[in-house]
């Protein structure tokens, strides 16, 4: 039923809300990893704004982290979970998901919209979401996610903890710790650094793959995952990402800019790539 009302919605949905917020003013943002609000608090989903020197978490439920952890691994279960069957039927009606809106935040609730866009229809079409779902979803589609000013200024205020053992994504680069196991099986060199797991955009357009160990971040070495998110938030908006790294042998580096790079639809692990899951 939730399916056939996106479909059948009017260009603004059904008993849908205006936007908070005009859309011009939004700014783009990355998904970047899950993390949680404070000491025992509820999940928060961590979002880069690029040229940021902060992440911005906004708060989520359970399963909607699990669902968003799944999208930024790249994994899809064997049988499909309610954001990866949304997804699908959107597919299968050659309906897109072209955007997702964080448009504003209420009494501590976040708000957002689905922008959809129908075969044979120029208009977008407005869905009223929960944030928590809307990301889940464009990560599976590929959709791009914008958020209001006045919601990432609320939203520094939260305080968050990040999970340092699970994937980090930033400038379309995911990285995991890079165990002992992991390294045996790849044959990584002993130097510090985080294993890339995925990777798209400028960064696999320059020549980064999947399986190499990323050892600097404009000459600073990302430890961790959350130290590798930490780092590029660090850099200025009109800086380039300086990468330097080990693959097949041999340390190559490469500069990327820090915006925030199109996603690709529930990007898969590479399956030439053994042991790299997360």
């Amino acid at each position: 039923m939730l399916c056939g009302a996106l479909l059948s919605a009017g260009s603004m949905g059904v008993g849908a809300r205006e936007l908070a917020a005009d859309i011009a003013d939004m700014v783009e943002v990355e998904v970047a990893t899950v993390g949680w609000a404070g000491l025992g608090g509820p999940p928060v989903v961590l979002l880069r704004e690029p040229g940021a020197r902060e992440v911005i978490p906004i708060f989520i439920g359970v399963s909607e982290a699990g669902a968003i952890l799944r999208g930024l691994a790249g994994e899809r279960p064997p049988r499909p979970m309610t954001h990866d069957l949304l997804g699908d039927v959107l597919g299968e009606f050659d309906a897109t998901l072209e955007r997702v809106y964080v448009d504003a935040i209420i009494d501590g609730t976040f708000y957002g919209m689905l922008a959809l866009r129908l075969p044979g229809s120029e208009a977008l079409r407005l869905i009223d979401s929960r944030p928590s779902d809307a990301i889940a979803l464009a990560l599976h589609v590929g959709a791009s996610i914008h958020v209001a000013p006045q919601v990432l200024k609320a939203a520094r205020r939260i305080d968050y903890e990040g999970v340092e053992d699970q994937v980090v994504v930033a400038l379309g680069i995911s990285v995991v710790p890079a165990t002992e196991d992991l390294r045996e099986a790849l044959g990584l060199p002993d130097r510090s650094g985080v294993l890339v797991s995925d990777v798209h955009g400028p960064a696999a357009e320059a020549g980064l793959r999947p399986g190499a160990l990323l050892l600097e971040v404009n000459e600073e070495v990302p430890e961790t995952p959350l130290r590798y998110l930490e780092l590029v938030r660090d850099i200025a908006v009109d800086e380039d990402a300086r990468l330097r790294f080990w693959q097949a042998g041999e340390v190559g580096e490469i500069e990327v800019p820090i915006d925030v790079p199109p996603r690709q639809p529930m990007p898969k692990l590479q399956e030439d790539v053994p042991g790299i899951r997360t």
